[in-house]
């Protein structure tokens, strides 16, 4: 028994490690620890509750221990805010959450210990005072233009940053059990509400539709057609208006302004299509509680 809880522990080790370098490389997959740790949590992974991975399949249905995993099955993930907060926090959690942010801080420490105030600005704080006039599919370009020169408060910061919150909790503890789905759904919003968004942003969400895209059930013809062709046309639209005023040097500010809300409203359009017609698929299988199998072992 000793073995297996050490070959468990070192699994969440491996886990927290790759997690907390890639943090370090590229510091926007932070936005994916809360998933991550309501996997953990809702799991217990370990000896006596080892989760399952092999039911997880696109063309039949998860097979459930008890009516209780039956009914989230047809309600995903929504089980109310309270319940993962409530346990969250078990060893494997707290294990994940240490070691990999203790990792982060380490090669953060290291590096500017190397680098400098240099590798810390531009690593992690140019984040923070991040403001991008020009080049920008974001709502928010045209304050920032505006009020470029001038700075922002702490207010303005806050407000730009709240609805990005707001939505990211809610695809969180609506999808967290459907974890690759539920990476997917944030990255997309992440990108649509963030402050700054240019095009290499788009990499971000594009390279985790394969893994999501066998649970769809929308179909190329027609409606998959249609998200893809308001997705871009919304984005040519916007950067006609941005040739034009970049290339041309006409007066279009508030054009191009009105094109990124358009191109804010086609992603939201994809992000709802996506989650409407998605086939939810916990990645493990719920366990059974102990007084069902024992039941179940004795019929």
């Amino acid at each position: 028994m000793d073995h297996l809880v050490h070959y468990e522990w070192c699994k969440v080790f491996q886990a927290a490690f790759w997690y907390g370098l890639i943090v370090h490389f590229r510091i926007y997959p932070i936005i994916y620890a809360l998933p991550f740790v309501i996997v953990l949590s809702k799991q217990r992974v370990g000896p006596s509750r080892k989760p399952a991975l092999r039911q997880w399949n696109s063309r039949r249905d998860i097979l459930y221990d008890d009516s209780s995993t039956a009914s989230a099955k047809s309600s995903p993930g929504r089980n109310g805010l309270w319940t993962p907060l409530g346990s969250i926090a078990t060893w494997d959690t707290v294990i994940f959450g240490l070691f990999s942010g203790t990792l982060f801080f380490l090669l953060t420490v290291t590096f500017f210990y190397i680098y400098g105030w240099d590798f810390l600005n531009e690593a992690l704080l140019y984040h923070l005072t991040r403001t991008d006039p020009r080049h920008n599919f974001s709502i928010y370009f045209y304050h920032v233009y505006l009020h470029h020169q001038q700075g922002f408060t702490v207010f303005e910061k806050f407000v730009s940053f709240l609805p990005q919150i707001m939505v990211q909790l809610a695809l969180v503890f609506s999808f967290a059990g459907d974890l690759p789905f539920c990476l997917c759904v944030q990255t997309v919003a992440f990108v649509a509400f963030n402050k700054v968004m240019t095009a290499q942003y788009f990499v971000w969400f594009l390279c985790l539709l394969p893994l999501i895209l066998p649970w769809s059930s929308m179909k190329v013809k027609w409606k998959g057609l249609i998200c893809m062709f308001v997705w871009m046309a919304s984005q040519i639209h916007w950067l006609m208006w941005a040739y034009l005023l970049e290339f041309k040097g006409r007066n279009v500010f508030v054009q191009l302004w009105l094109a990124s809300i358009l191109f804010l409203a086609a992603n939201t359009l994809v992000l709802l299509m996506l989650i409407r017609y998605h086939k939810y698929s916990p990645i493990f299988m719920p366990l059974a509680r102990p007084g069902v199998a024992n039941s179940r072992k004795s019929e």
